[in-house]
């Protein structure tokens, strides 16, 4: 690669959650809706493209927006919202970008001539005799479309919601929400063909217990295999189901990636790794690697959500073993024991208290005293410098994993007031200490710096502040001056 990448691997000022990944012409393009930092709802920009080269996940490329809210006829002023897409090559070789209309209860669909667009608006997915799915009662609610145009020409659209949910539109009727369906379309690519059939109950005979469909359909076909992710009834964990047909019977699989690596030996949210919301993504396979693509939350809300990935370990048989959340998800290894790293790359943060679960009431004021990723100003494209606020006593961030290469001297950028130590350890129990550093702070960014003991090999690193105030966590450098 030609640089380091991190979590989350887009720039610091973009927030795209619901990241669907697909391989075009040598290049991975990433779909996904488009967060408004600091916003008070999901989904408020237009859609936006990232794209890499294939042999280089670091080299992410802005395409620019490819397609807006107001070009759908029936929201020409732009007020309803476009939630999490999907992109399919159709059969005629056009690329068609599907999306859910808000709580509007129907799928849209625009084309375009190559995968980053520009799209325009093509139709919403109807019957045969020109009623829009969604229009019909007993209809099961239409939302968060994934889409395979698979191997043999058929075109296959997934979707569904658990909460129900009625159609925003006067004068419709509720629709039923029993679960994720699958519907096939006709080659025009928004006819439906057949369907929807119920494939993924969220209760009773068929569902998953546990780990039930909740939102957030993704297909992918991997040989004579069908792979389909969702988002689970726990919301913020990323699990996965195997079939032999795309409309056939499915087998539960497993945890992909959960926000707070819950389900790995540890099943209580407060004691979670991070803070919990919704999340969303899809599979990516590259040569012999898989990856989970998903979002986090920042700014103590559910609103400004960012694109991440962790490369998935696969079984014998198969399987996908579930991914801890990383700093340094694509990256094909852990990052460099020496540089500059600013603190928003943390994959681990919590307060003295815990984590909790941000799609709470009033999230704000529920975690006051707990740190957060944020930045300054509004939504923007130039001059990022996101960072973790609020950092106090029994704050910790935890960063995912550098290969150590001797560093001896620690460098930490802060701000704010506060008085007390800033303690580095390998462990999150913090048995294992390398480092502590005084903190004076009495307002300004300022670099406080102290000796660090560092150990050979693949290590985590996590900082812990004891002390009075509160600070920002801007940045961390780790340095060699000696000559060991």
């Amino acid at each position: 690669m030609k640089k380091q990448v991190f979590n989350p691997y887009l720039p610091s000022w973009e927030y795209v959650p619901d990241g669907e990944p697909h391989v075009f012409d040598g290049r991975v393009y990433v779909y996904g809706s488009h967060d408004r930092f600091n916003a008070p709802i999901f989904c408020v920009n237009d859609y936006v493209c990232w794209s890499a080269p294939v042999e280089d996940l670091s080299d992410w490329r802005y395409e620019g927006v490819i397609y807006r809210k107001n070009q759908d006829p029936r929201n020409r002023l732009g007020l309803r919202l476009l939630f999490a897409p999907d992109v399919a090559r159709g059969p005629d070789g056009r690329y068609y970008l599907y999306y859910a209309f808000d709580f509007y209860g129907m799928i849209g669909v625009a084309v375009a001539e190559r995968p980053q667009g520009p799209y325009r608006f093509y139709g919403h997915v109807h019957y045969p005799d020109g009623v829009i799915w969604g229009r019909r009662k007993g209809d099961q609610f239409p939302f968060d479309p994934g889409v395979l145009a698979d191997e043999d020409g058929r075109v296959w659209l997934y979707s569904g919601f658990y909460t129900p949910t009625p159609a925003v539109a006067s004068g419709f009727h509720s629709l039923k929400n029993d679960g994720g369906v699958v519907l096939e379309l006709e080659a025009d690519m928004v006819t439906v063909k057949a369907g929807p059939k119920l494939l993924f109950p969220k209760e009773g005979p068929g569902s998953f217990p546990g780990h039930a469909f909740f939102e957030a359909s993704s297909i992918r076909r991997d040989g004579d295999r069908y792979l389909f992710v969702y988002s689970s009834q726990n919301n913020h964990e990323l699990c996965y189901a195997v079939g032999d047909r795309p409309d056939g019977k499915f087998v539960y699989g497993g945890t992909l990636v959960d926000l707070g690596d819950l389900y790995m030996g540890n099943e209580d949210e407060k004691k979670g790794v991070n803070y919990l919301g919704n999340t969303h993504g899809g599979l990516l396979h590259l040569g012999e690697k898989w990856y989970i693509f998903y979002h986090r939350q920042t700014n103590r809300h559910s609103y400004s959500r960012q694109a991440c990935a962790e490369e998935l370990k696969v079984g014998p048989d198969g399987s996908f073993r579930q991914a801890e959340v990383t700093s340094c998800g694509l990256n094909g290894g852990p990052l460099r024991g020496l540089g500059r790293y600013e603190a928003r790359i943390a994959c681990n943060l919590w307060s003295k208290d815990g984590v909790g679960r941000y799609d709470c009431p009033n999230p704000r004021r529920v975690f006051r005293d707990h740190p957060y990723f944020t930045q300054t100003g509004g939504d923007r494209e130039k001059d990022p410098d996101q960072y973790i606020a609020n950092f106090r006593d029994g704050a910790v961030a935890g960063f995912k994993s550098f290969q150590m290469e001797g560093a001896d001297r620690l460098e930490l950028s802060l701000r704010g007031r506060a008085k007390g130590v800033m303690e580095a350890a390998y462990d999150p129990e913090f048995t294992r200490l390398c480092g502590s550093l005084k903190v004076e702070l009495t307002g300004p960014r300022t670099t406080v710096a102290g000796p660090i003991q560092t150990e050979w090999g693949v290590k985590p690193l996590f900082f812990r502040f004891r002390g009075e105030g509160a600070l920002d966590f801007l940045a961390f450098t780790l340095k060699k001056v000696g000559n060991g």
